[in-house]
């Protein structure tokens, strides 16, 4: 619960990231759509939403305290199923999955330490940062390492995946596991190892009232699914 709390407390603090996206199909043009999207997305959906969609992309978890404590929003797409599971009663219907992800070890350029294996994160002298257990990119890390049956003692825990990307990018840390379209995203700023039997991140998503389901149709639709595609993220 402190954890909780203190996640709550550092996103309060933080400016909601709000974006108009600038291209795709069609969904909100009869009036603005607000969707409350993962933070892993946040390239791919962009590269979907239509002229009236704005976007505020966090950590799963964050997203969905927000709409219980009544933030407005009209789409929630989160990146497992446990998370949108909690505000079930106030979707339209019940949520699909849109997408799948891998996890990866993202390094410095060139990966100067040779960092090729979750044991090797283990290594004392080795910084590394991961998303909080609390949201989905934390939750699938932590199983990652349990069952590669390794500890690792972070530098810091984010409250989202791109938080940990960043941190790597700007050398805040040696390491971190984030999704494989995450390191897509960073390109040359990072390098990354796959991660063996990487568990496998199911992204669901949800109208939350009659406005938003443009908006999840055109994600689910053919055009949409080929963006996620080239964003990295696996078939549904």
């Amino acid at each position: 619960m402190n954890r909780l709390r203190g996640l709550r407390a550092a996103v309060a603090a933080t400016t909601v990231f709000l974006v108009s996206a600038c291209a795709g199909g069609s969904a909100g043009s009869a009036g603005s759509v607000t969707v409350f999207a993962a933070a892993s997305l946040t390239d791919a959906f962009n590269a979907i939403g239509a002229a009236h969609t704005k976007f505020s992309f966090a950590g799963s978890q964050v997203l969905v305290q927000q709409i219980q404590d009544g933030a407005p929003a009209d789409v929630l797409a989160t990146a497992d199923t446990i998370t949108i599971g909690q505000v079930s009663d106030q979707l339209e219907s019940a949520p699909q999955t849109f997408a799948r992800n891998t996890l990866v070890i993202v390094t410095a350029p060139g990966n100067p330490q040779h960092l090729t294996t979750l044991a090797d994160l283990a290594e004392p002298k080795v910084q590394v940062v991961l998303a909080d257990p609390s949201v989905p990119a934390g939750k699938y890390a932590a199983q990652a390492l349990h069952d590669a049956h390794v500890t690792v003692h972070p530098r810091s825990l984010e409250i989202d995946v791109r938080s940990v990307l960043t941190k790597v990018e700007v050398g805040e840390a040696d390491a971190g596991i984030v999704y494989v379209t995450d390191a897509m995203s960073a390109g040359a700023k990072v390098s990354s190892t796959p991660i063996a039997n990487s568990p496998v991140a199911t992204y669901q998503i949800g109208a939350l009232d009659k406005q938003g389901e443009a908006f999840v149709t055109e994600v689910l639709s053919p055009a949409g699914q080929a963006v996620l595609h080239r964003y990295g993220f696996l078939s549904p």
